[in-house]
């Protein structure tokens, strides 16, 4: 079962609508200047902490307004999300708070971290069901649960009702920042954040570049990006696992093909450097797909020097326990 507020790609003022509705609900998240990381590249750097949401990502964004206009019947029937992680917990917060009951499917691999944050977030109105290696093969199962069970399926990128609730990011950077913006860089997973923020600043600030930043063992964007059309990958490595998909969104991807500048790949052992760098130099903590952004400074570091630059910190949801394996994979190549 089905239900779009929105059937068309959004508007300036769609964007604009869905910002008033998460107000009170969704804070306006930092926009800080990193004098360590401007010091380092020569530039003016900003890093839009999107960790520091309630349920510490974006994604409570297009999650709580697409469960915000639900009509009364479609949530009496229960929804179903399925989710690496982050957004099952924006799912899982706006159930609870709007009381509707559903069903969020993970992959069995997913961090334990995100398994109890969803678990707290939802209350008693999610049930958890861990199923198989993937999104994927997650995303395979809860179709089959609405089927049985005539349920509405909440996407996690594939929807224009969530790039809407995603693009309001890109809003709230135009509003923040001291001056004009020449660079955006931004994690893609299934291109909802990506898709969202070209919809915004390509409206608002279109001299703005915005720079794709995937990871190499899972560039879903990049391979369709290779032919045109959405392409499926046959193998990805999760370990940046808020950020690794098999396939992009048909929606999230033209808009995508349209708005970004460019899509960087980054190494495993270069997003694992990431982190640390901005634990040592920030004192953040982010998990691997909120360190892109930053590990794609490197790439970039000709093309930015003297440049005003904004990282979106896509997410923060990371286990601290887990940073002697950070940096063992950092040393890697390092």
């Amino acid at each position: 079962m089905e239900f779009n507020k929105l059937t068309h790609v959004p508007s300036l003022s769609d964007i604009k609508q869905v910002a008033k509705e998460l107000q009170g609900i969704v804070q306006q998240s930092p926009l800080e200047f990193s004098k360590p990381l401007s010091e380092r590249f020569g530039a003016r750097i900003f890093v839009k902490r999107e960790d520091l949401q309630r349920v510490r990502s974006y994604k409570i964004r297009g999650a709580y307004y697409k469960l915000s206009n639900l009509p009364a019947e479609a949530r009496s029937q229960g929804i179903v999300a399925a989710s690496a992680g982050n957004h099952a917990q924006g799912v899982a917060f706006a159930c609870a708070q709007l009381g509707i009951h559903g069903y969020i499917f993970m992959p069995a691999t997913t961090p334990l971290q995100k398994v109890e944050a969803v678990r707290f977030f939802g209350q008693d109105f999610i049930r958890i069901k861990l199923v198989g290696q993937t999104y994927d093969a997650a995303f395979a199962a809860a179709q089959k649960l609405c089927a049985q069970q005539g349920s509405i399926f909440i996407p996690p990128f594939d929807d224009y009702d969530i790039i809407a609730g995603q693009a309001t990011v890109g809003l709230e950077i135009v509003e923040q920042m001291p001056e004009p913006t020449d660079y955006v860089f931004l994690a893609i997973g299934g291109g909802g954040l990506a898709a969202g923020t070209s919809l915004s600043l390509g409206a608002l600030s279109p001299q703005t570049k915005i720079i794709g930043v995937e990871p190499e063992a899972a560039a879903s964007m990049t391979a369709s990006l290779a032919v045109g059309h959405v392409e499926e990958l046959s193998m990805i490595d999760k370990f940046v696992d808020g950020a690794s998909v098999k396939r992009v969104g048909d929606k999230t991807f033209p808009i995508c093909a349209k708005g970004l500048e460019d899509v960087v790949l980054i190494s495993k052992s270069d997003v694992c450097q990431a982190m640390l760098d901005l634990y040592a130099l920030d004192a953040m903590i982010v998990e691997p797909a909120g360190a892109l952004s930053v590990a794609a400074l490197h790439p970039y570091a000709e093309k930015i020097k003297g440049k005003t630059v904004v990282c979106i910190i896509s997410g923060g949801n990371f286990d601290p326990k887990r940073f002697p394996e950070i940096k063992e994979a950092a040393a890697k190549t390092h």
